[in-house]
This record gives C-alpha cells, sequence and structure tokens, in this order.
C-alpha cells in the first residue's frame, strides 16, 4: 500500500514551531465557520482507551458566559478575547450504560451486531468498571480528556489558529457555571483558540525547547 502524504512534513514543523501558548488574543477576530467545523471535528476524531470517549467538549462563544469564567481563571484575558473557549469536561464516573452507549454506537456505525461485541464488553467492563482501573476511573478519563487537547491545539497549528491551553482555573467554580455535575462531568482543562494580538510579545520569541538528544531515546535491536 501507498501511502500519500498531504501536509509535508517541513511544513507541519513549520506550524508547529509558528505555535505557541498564546498570551494576547485579538478579540476583533472569530474563527470562521468552516475553520471551526473542521476544528470541531477533530475534538469528535480523538482516538481514546477503549474507544470509551469518557469526555464532552464545551465550546463557549457567548461574551456573558466569557465574562463569568472569567473571575475563576486568574482573570486571564485569553478567556474573554479569544474567539473560541474550549472546556475539556471529563466523566466523574464511568459505568456500564458508558460501555453498553459506545457499543450501540459501534453496531450503528460498522453494521455489526451487539452479540459479537460481548467479549469486547466483558474485557472492558472487567477491566474498567469492576477491575483495578475502576479505582481511578475519574483520574483515568482526565487523562483522555488531555489526548483530545494535545489533537485539538496540533490540528489548530495546522490551520494558522492560534490556542492556549489553560489550566489556571477553579474547576469547582467552572462546573457550577456550566451546569456539569448533573451531568456527570468535571471541567478538567480549557484552551482558548482565536487569532493573536499584534502586541503579544511572545509571538516573536524563539521556542525553549531541549534538544532531541536530551529528550529522545532510539533502541533499535
Amino acid at each position: 500500500m501507498t501511502t500519500t502524504i498531504t501536509v509535508a512534513p517541513s511544513n507541519l514543523i513549520a506550524n508547529l514551531n509558528w505555535r505557541y501558548a498564546t498570551k494576547a488574543f485579538d478579540s476583533s477576530k472569530t474563527i470562521s465557520l468552516e475553520v471551526w467545523n473542521a476544528l470541531e471535528e477533530t475534538l469528535i476524531l480523538t482516538p481514546s482507551s477503549c474507544g470509551l470517549q469518557p469526555w464532552k467538549f464545551i465550546v463557549v462563544t457567548g461574551p456573558e458566559t466569557k465574562a463569568r469564567l472569567r473571575p475563576h481563571s486568574w482573570n486571564q484575558s485569553q478567556v474573554t478575547d479569544c474567539s473560541h473557549y474550549v472546556v475539556f469536561a471529563s466523566l466523574l464516573k464511568i459505568t456500564e450504560s458508558d460501555v453498553d452507549k459506545f457499543l450501540a454506537r459501534t453496531v450503528e456505525v460498522r453494521g455489526c451486531t451487539l452479540e459479537s461485541l460481548q467479549s469486547f464488553r466483558g474485557m472492558v467492563v472487567g477491566e474498567v468498571i469492576h477491575g483495578p482501573r475502576s479505582k481511578v476511573a475519574a483520574e483515568w478519563a482526565v487523562r483522555q480528556a488531555y489526548i483530545a487537547l494535545g489533537n485539538f491545539m496540533t490540528a489548530a497549528a495546522l490551520l494558522q489558529v492560534d490556542t492556549c491551553p489553560m489550566e489556571g482555573f477553579v474547576p469547582a467554580e467552572y462546573d457550577k457555571i456550566l451546569g456539569l455535575p448533573e451531568k456527570g462531568l468535571t471541567a478538567t482543562v480549557c484552551c482558548a483558540a482565536g487569532y493573536r494580538s499584534e502586541t503579544d510579545k511572545y509571538a516573536r520569541l524563539p521556542k525553549v525547547r531541549f534538544t532531541a538528544s536530551d529528550v529522545v531515546e532510539h533502541i533499535t535491536v
């Protein structure tokens, strides 16, 4: 099989070098619907352990809600000045109904039968619901949300959309404002997306990263 490269490796690296944690957004610029729809799809397409997708992505564009969130975000301007503010919420608890929801979707998409998935169901339920992982299921869901964050930020860079990942917020206050507990969710991490302000000095600073020899190790045998 021949693999067709749709993004040149040099372009990928150039876009990742262009990307930085944007400190100041231009509040007058909005992500177009076409671009946003693509970015939203990258969230949906994010891989997760066992395929369970233990998350929900809360996309905040309303100025009123942004204003309510900002005081609980160390008063960071990115919250109100960005175009789209994404709150990555993870499930507080994983249940058998969550597994069955995924299996039902699998049947719908792939045209298989529930009977053919029973072995897989038993494995997931035995491990995630009743097994060792059940004791850390909430933390496991949080880690899945971070996979989505990375996927989203890389996709945004390829589309020349600026982002800023944000952990500086009070989850309990976010949960109340967004009504997450009644949905079995909690705010895990956030990401502001939009377009950088020309006044953001951090856009012009070179990245500080360790060299490949410091962080990459190749094992060839």
